[in-house]
């Protein structure tokens, strides 16, 4: 046997699926949950709330329909992808439910629907999308679609003083959380198939090589959405996670440091017209500047001031669940402030504790693209986990005055129908290419065997030769009959002198030899 037949004949090694270390998981996740459900019930009223149990078991329910489906038609995905979208989703429940209590309104009971749906959506996408390359054909129909979902919201009133948003009785989208999954699919798409011609030209200006100035139209075609998004909507939050995405996809497939720079070029040439012209905006840069400034006026403290006060004042270990006063900022404290409330009520420890879980959910998101070989599947991981990184960025970093306020949400823990439902998606896509990423290669098909020399026919005996032969083969014992010699040859019995011996000539032609 052959050393190729032999390595493929020999037993594969198993890949654990994990799909028991997800599941313990996924029950850690929905008691810690859980227990922070109750530890704010405990804190306000003195008692457990009753509903517990339920809470507890609708969120559960929902974990493990999600956790079915992995096992069914996932089997080898990460099985940490689960458990921490179940533990950020019931987290963020527990902080809309504590500052319901606050405020006296009722948003945890629609919340919870909404993950219900998003749960409901994750789970149709890994049963029905069963190879994820399927959305590399449709990439410019993906592209469309963003560009439709991100114009239409210009022709209508602005929200909030942002027109991001469509609204339809009680009923609000944000049509900007689906685009960026569209364009995520799309730009992995377009780079999958020009990472060449973008990696391999360009000009060495000091130590960065920048592109050629014909490389750069896709990015100059981002870079004018972007903008126009920036401009017409008001909103710097989206212009900076849709160009930040493209940009290190960019640098992931072509491994160019240059289209950085670029990249941050081009996001000052629009940030900073908007900054200095356009009042919304203007307004935010300002706070960002001054975020004591309403104070010193004395007209109280601003959002910024009060999300500040609140980290203050949970200190490192925090005033604890349901004790802290960080409802005092007031309007989208359960939206675009709601990290303040974990600064507060569970301290720095908890804070750096929740943004480590989003750390970890992002690194999964970069080791599956890591493993995967087909360029497309690799960007398209990075992508989604690269748009969850940035947004968690841009939003910590507004809240924190790092950066100016954007009024994006917090993934997953945000209150907000749209964006719930579209993290899911983003989750249920990066189960997708893990498992793809970590399913082990079907065993290789053994090489056919060499074909066996067959051993030479025997000898046949004499007689039993082919009459219709033109004669006896010359190994055959018939060969030297009479009547099958050469003309000229002596006749048996007569003897015939060598040729070959010296003298032989005509003198002693009939002497015999000795």
């Amino acid at each position: 046997m052959t050393a190729a037949a032999t390595a493929a004949a020999a037993p594969q090694p198993r890949v654990p699926t994990r799909r028991i270390t997800e599941l313990l998981l996924v029950v850690l996740s929905v008691l810690i949950a859980a227990f922070g459900y109750a530890d704010v019930g405990c804190a306000i009223d003195g008692r457990v709330p009753a509903d517990t149990a339920e809470y507890a078991a609708g969120l559960g329910g929902l974990a493990l329909l999600a956790h079915l489906a992995i096992r069914l038609r996932a089997r080898y995905a990460d099985p940490l992808l689960l458990p921490l979208a179940v533990l950020l989703n019931g987290l963020g429940l527990v902080a809309i439910y504590r500052l319901d209590r606050a405020t006296g309104s009722s948003s945890a009971p629609s919340q919870l629907l909404w993950s219900t749906l998003g749960v409901l959506l994750f789970i149709a996408v890994v049963v029905l999308l069963r190879d994820y390359r399927v959305l590399q054909r449709y990439a410019y129909v993906f592209a469309f679609c963003a560009i439709v979902l991100m114009i239409v919201p210009v022709f209508l009133p602005a929200v909030y003083g942002a027109k991001i948003w469509i609204k339809a009785g009680p009923l609000s989208f944000q049509p900007g959380e689906v685009a960026k999954i569209a364009l995520a699919v799309f730009f992995a798409s377009y780079l999958a198939s020009n990472r060449d011609a973008l990696a391999l030209t360009g000009r060495r200006i000091w130590f960065i090589e920048l592109p050629r100035g014909r490389d750069l139209g896709p990015i100059l075609v981002v870079w004018l959405i972007s903008s126009g998004v920036l401009f017409l909507e008001q909103d710097l939050g989206t212009c900076l996670i849709f160009f930040g995405m493209f940009v290190m996809m960019l640098y992931v497939a072509t491994g160019r440091i240059g289209w950085i720079a670029v990249g941050l070029l081009l996001v000052g040439a629009a940030v900073v017209p908007v900054a200095v012209f356009e009042p919304h905006v203007h307004s935010r840069f300002t706070d960002w500047l001054y975020p004591l400034r309403s104070i010193s006026q004395g007209q109280g403290a601003g959002q910024l001031a009060q999300s500040l006060f609140a980290f203050a004042a949970g200190g490192l270990l925090g005033t604890g669940l349901g004790q802290g006063h960080s409802y005092l900022i007031g309007f989208a404290v359960k939206s675009d402030w709601i990290l303040a409330t974990f600064g507060e009520e569970l301290g720095l420890v908890g804070l750096a504790a929740l943004l480590l879980v989003y750390a970890v959910l992002v690194v999964r998101g970069y080791r599956a693209g890591i493993m995967l070989r087909d360029p497309f599947g690799r960007l398209l991981s990075i992508g989604l986990a690269s748009l969850l990184a940035l947004q968690v960025f841009v939003v910590a970093g507004g809240v924190t005055d790092l950066i100016p306020l954007t009024g994006m949400t917090m993934p997953f823990l945000a209150q907000g129908g749209s964006s719930l439902v579209t993290n899911w998606i983003l989750v249920a896509l990066l189960v997708r290419t893990s498992d793809a990423a970590r399913r082990p290669e079907p065993p290789p098909v053994p090489p056919d065997p060499e074909p066996q020399l067959s051993p030479p026919e025997p000898p046949e005996r004499a007689g039993t030769h082919d009459p219709g032969a033109a004669g006896p083969r010359a190994d055959e014992p018939g060969a030297d009959q009479p009547g099958a010699a050469e003309p000229g040859a002596a006749e048996p019995g007569t003897d015939q002198p060598d040729r070959d011996e010296p003298g032989d000539d005509e003198q002693t032609q009939g002497v015999p030899k000795v």
